[in-house]
């Protein structure tokens, strides 16, 4: 999962990355992901390499901590990425999409509904399957896209990758804790105190949504 000498050098112990399954991959492994896995399980699932994800969260938190936070779009249509979602753009001031994706959002100025035309100055999807059409439209009007990704995804059109289980509900919620408290510091926002109240737990969907999928695990 990652080499043991660079533990400490982790933003979370590594215990915690795998106790929240963010290491924990899917049987099927795309080229596009090769760079992330650490190896295959015996039993067939792909096993993601730690130390890459809590680089690429860094590298997420230096790229959007350096723009305006309310230009920033989230999205997730999945259920489980919902809350943590909601809970990165109400603590750092981006703007949440979640749910259906409605198409237009980003390419047509006429749009009008639960969500107005946008134009962020970079979107962050926790899917590039899933969160597709988000990813369809930014691409098309050149806007950056942070996305999380799993052994299963294919990674055209992302610019920043996070690889990590962007299935699980505990892992998304690791993952979004983590980018929030990073994207905090950048922008010198996370006082000690700030730090010491942010709670992964916080983070985590409540057990009562359901996911959109039965791929995605409890």
């Amino acid at each position: 999962m990652m080499n043991p000498e660079a533990e400490g050098d982790l933003l979370a112990p590594l215990e915690d990355y795998l106790k929240a399954g963010v290491h924990i991959g899917t049987s099927s492994g795309m080229k596009s992901m090769d760079w992330a896995i650490y190896r295959t399980r015996s039993d067939g699932l792909y096993v993601l390499d730690v130390h890459k994800t809590d680089e690429r969260i860094r590298t997420a938190a230096k790229f959007l901590g350096r723009q305006t936070m309310s230009r920033i779009a989230v999205c997730s249509v999945r259920a489980y990425g919902v809350y943590p979602v909601e809970m990165f753009a109400k603590l750092t001031g981006a703007y949440a999409i979640t749910g259906r994706f409605i198409p237009g959002i980003f390419t047509n100025p006429n749009i009008q509904g639960r969500y107005d035309f946008l134009e962020p100055t970079s979107v962050v999807i926790t899917d590039p399957h899933f969160d597709r059409q988000a990813l369809k439209e930014a691409s098309r009007v050149g806007i950056p896209v942070v996305s999380l990704v799993d052994t299963d995804n294919v990674t055209r059109y992302v610019d920043v990758a996070i690889p990590c289980n962007n299935k699980g509900r505990n892992s998304l919620a690791m993952v979004f804790w983590l980018l929030t408290k990073e994207v905090l510091r950048e922008r010198g926002e996370l006082t000690p105190e700030r730090d010491a109240q942010l709670r992964v737990e916080q983070f985590r969907a409540p057990r009562g949504r359901r996911p959109l999928s039965a791929s995605d695990p409890y």
